[in-house]
């Protein structure tokens, strides 16, 4: 019994059938986790989302913003975007009830010492902290209100954490944080607008995982979100986006044995080009 974890495949389902074929994935035997943005800009949304919901008895995935936008746009809040590649799943017989399925999913997964999320933990927050938000957020997902949610989800603030913080902007907070985050400055305000590499990243930021004194360093955070930071493994985190979307890898590790597998994009982009 092996348990994977692979980074965000945003609908490059063939490149997921390729990488599985490769680990040799059993899915009676093996569990995967899968680190959010199942879907959308990749070709083959659909395909993707049905796999999860198929295999929901050996794969877990937490949400990403993506997925969230998918829900949004689905439940009348937002718009498709021309990057986007949802359509065919919004326009399916069945999405009703995908919606459903893909709502119930949640931002935090904890398994022993390790923690799945799709972008990161703020590192003010313990991981006690970090679930407890999670399951608030989650909550509001999967209760009666969540239309209400997703009409008030988009936005960039509040970009600071506090623990009076209220109502919706408590919860998009929340969400953006585990969902969103790359970049923070030193009074550990999101930042949104920084996508590319560390040695790009001006002086007035840094990486959340890199904050002193992150008060989540007793578990190992793994994570996908953040496509040109690329795999990384250290200071307890694992970072498993490697670009699938853009021309990279689509990446899986072993979580026992830290061995990683990767598979090369079909998409034939130049994923370095598209970052100047």
């Amino acid at each position: 019994m092996a348990h994977y974890a692979i980074g965000d495949i945003q609908g490059c389902f063939d490149e997921l059938v390729a990488l599985l074929r490769k680990l040799d994935f059993n899915h009676g035997k093996d569990t995967l986790w899968l680190t959010g943005d199942i879907v959308n800009r990749g070709p083959k949304s659909l395909e993707t989302l049905q796999f999860a919901m198929k295999h929901d008895s050996s794969v877990q995935m937490v949400l990403g913003n993506h997925d969230l936008h998918l829900l949004a746009v689905g439940y009348g809040h937002g718009s498709v975007k021309r990057s986007d590649t949802i359509s065919p799943i919004l326009k399916h017989p069945d999405s009703g009830k995908w919606f459903d399925w893909l709502r119930h999913q949640p931002l935090m997964v904890r398994e022993g010492s390790r923690v799945m999320v799709h972008a990161g933990i703020l590192p003010q927050w313990s991981i006690e902290k970090a679930g407890s938000l999670a399951r608030e957020a989650e909550a509001e997902l999967q209760g009666g209100k969540y239309e209400k949610f997703f009409a008030k989800m988009y936005g960039n603030k509040p970009t600071e954490w506090h623990e009076n913080l209220e109502g919706y902007d408590r919860l998009r907070l929340i969400v953006n944080a585990f969902t969103r985050m790359r970049a923070l400055t030193y009074k550990n305000e999101l930042d949104y607008s920084f996508k590319a590499t560390l040695d790009k990243m001006p002086l007035y930021l840094r990486p959340w995982f890199r904050v002193p004194d992150r008060k989540n360093l007793d578990h190992t955070i793994v994570f996908g979100h953040w496509s040109s930071l690329g795999y990384m493994n250290e200071h307890n985190i694992i970072s498993l986006d490697t670009g699938a979307l853009w021309g990279g890898e689509l990446t899986a590790i072993n979580l026992e044995t830290q061995e990683v597998t990767q598979v090369r994009s079909k998409s034939g982009l130049d994923w370095k080009t598209l970052l100047k």
